[in-house]
């Protein structure tokens, strides 16, 4: 007999007649039982047992009449038509919500809080809490207002007029035994903004090279040093005033014959140096030097202003000579921190004044010189010495600014505003610039009105006072 469940396989398990043992169906998971967190599912109702097939079947044939068409795909339950599929288990409950931090938890929370750096997550767990306890809230109100007290990082560079409200409320507040001159102080607040810039530099910066500027005749002149050679100009120029007050000269043997100026000096102290100097051979003698100024002039007592400083064929008082080094540290030291790429401010207000008022007071004698050399418009008008003669109105407006009226005709005139023939109007930042020679003459006026030649004059003048 043939059929289905013939087993003619020689050699495999069972004899001729005899099916093989195929091993039941493995249970699922599920049947074992209801799964974590769920309810039992129902159980189905009892269902009678089919009937025994008997026309493909037979004594023997080893069949379970329960085992399907034995096909052997063993589906653990009868597939026939008629039965529904279980009932699916119902969903399961929600989980709870989590609890509330604890009490200690949220309040160490309110100063992050107040700083609005919670995550979401803790700002609602704060202000949740913050609606149901009384001392947190006042806590977290407190810590709210200081938050608006606090200030943005500044920067770490000192203001650079820092120094000199700190010295004039303590003057204000204790006068001093020996004050320093009027006429001094912008000397001492220029060098010590200067002593500060340089030692916050490192040694390659000392060795940067830095562009002098200035202007000659009818043309500007440039020299390119080294930031130390800078400083070793500044103080070659102060020894002349160091000179003048019975200090030592800086040059020592190496000082040339006669009466030499800044740029002699320079040009000697640089070929006994070196153009190069290092910082130890400048910046501390240069400092020093600067000390040794103000407290020979705060000790000297009335009539030290009045004492000559020759600068080669020109000379200054003693007074003006010190506004005059004022200027020149200002200068070399905004030149030495464009060069190491440094932010450099501009000196206080009434300083800047002072400054402008040497200048202004120079051009008349520089007029008059250039007209000598032939650089210059011959005078118009000649007046008894002491009279008001041809006047230009110069405007210097901004910080430190003011009028200034200058005779043109004779250095010993008196400048008038009744005598105007022109009218020069410059920011005070600008005509610094241009008496430093680092502006040129015909780019340096924001507003002319009147006679063209006293106007070109004038501001030609102001770029001849600049040298080296």
């Amino acid at each position: 007999m043939s059929g289905p469940d013939h087993w003619e396989g020689p050699g495999r398990p069972g004899g001729p007649g005899e099916r093989p043992r195929i091993p039941s169906p493995r249970a699922a998971a599920e049947d074992h039982g209801p799964l974590p967190d769920a309810l039992p599912a129902p159980e189905p109702e009892a269902k009678p047992e089919p009937e025994p097939m008997t026309d493909a079947t037979g004594p023997g044939s080893g069949r379970d009449s329960s085992s399907g068409s034995g096909s052997g795909s063993g589906s653990g339950h009868d597939s026939g038509s008629g039965d529904l599929p279980p009932e699916p288990p119902p969903e399961p409950d929600p989980l709870p919500a989590p609890a509330a931090p604890p009490h200690r938890v949220l309040k160490s929370l309110l100063g992050a809080w107040a700083l609005a750096v919670c995550s979401a997550e803790e700002t609602v767990a704060v202000e949740t809490h913050l609606t149901d306890c009384a001392s947190c809230a006042d806590e977290a109100l407190r810590l709210r207002d200081a938050v608006g007290l606090l200030h943005p990082a500044d920067s770490l560079d000192l203001n650079p007029l820092l120094r000199s409200r700190v010295l004039e409320g303590c003057l204000v507040r204790r006068p001093a035994r020996i004050p320093v001159p009027e006429w001094a102080t912008p000397y001492d607040a220029e060098t010590a903004k200067l002593d500060a810039l340089l030692r916050d530099m490192g040694e390659a910066e000392w060795r940067a090279p830095v562009r002098l500027r200035w202007f000659e005749h009818e043309r500007a002149v440039e020299r390119e040093t080294t930031v130390a050679g800078v400083i070793g100009h500044l103080m070659m120029v102060d020894g002349l005033v160091a000179t003048a007050l019975g200090l030592p000269d800086p040059l020592g043997a190496d000082t040339p014959p006669g009466t030499p100026g800044p740029t002699t000096r320079t040009e000697a102290y640089w070929r006994a140096v070196g153009e190069e100097p290092g910082r130890l051979a400048t910046h501390g003698p240069w400092r020093d030097q600067s000390y040794a100024l103000i407290r020979t002039v705060s000790f000297a007592g009335s009539g030290v202003d009045e004492l000559a400083v020759p600068y080669g064929k020109l000379q200054l008082a003693m007074c003006d000579s010190f506004l005059d080094r004022a200027f020149g540290c200002w200068v070399h030291a905004g030149d030495i921190a464009d060069a190491v790429d440094y932010p450099y401010e501009p000196p206080a207000a009434a300083h800047v004044h002072q400054l402008v008022d040497l200048a202004t007071r120079l051009l008349p004698t520089t007029l008059a010189h250039r007209r000598r050399a032939g650089l210059a418009s011959p005078p118009q008008k000649l007046v008894v010495p002491g009279t008001p003669g041809r006047t230009l109105h110069l405007e210097v407006e901004g910080s430190g600014g003011g009028h200034w009226y200058i005779p043109l005709d004779s250095p010993a005139a008196v400048g008038a505003k009744e005598h105007t023939v022109a009218h020069i109007a410059l920011d005070s930042a600008e005509f610094c610039q241009l008496a430093a020679g680092h502006v040129s003459p015909e780019e340096a006026a924001a507003g002319q009105h009147g006679e063209r030649d006293a106007i070109r004059d004038v501001l030609f003048a102001t770029a001849s006072l600049s040298r080296m």
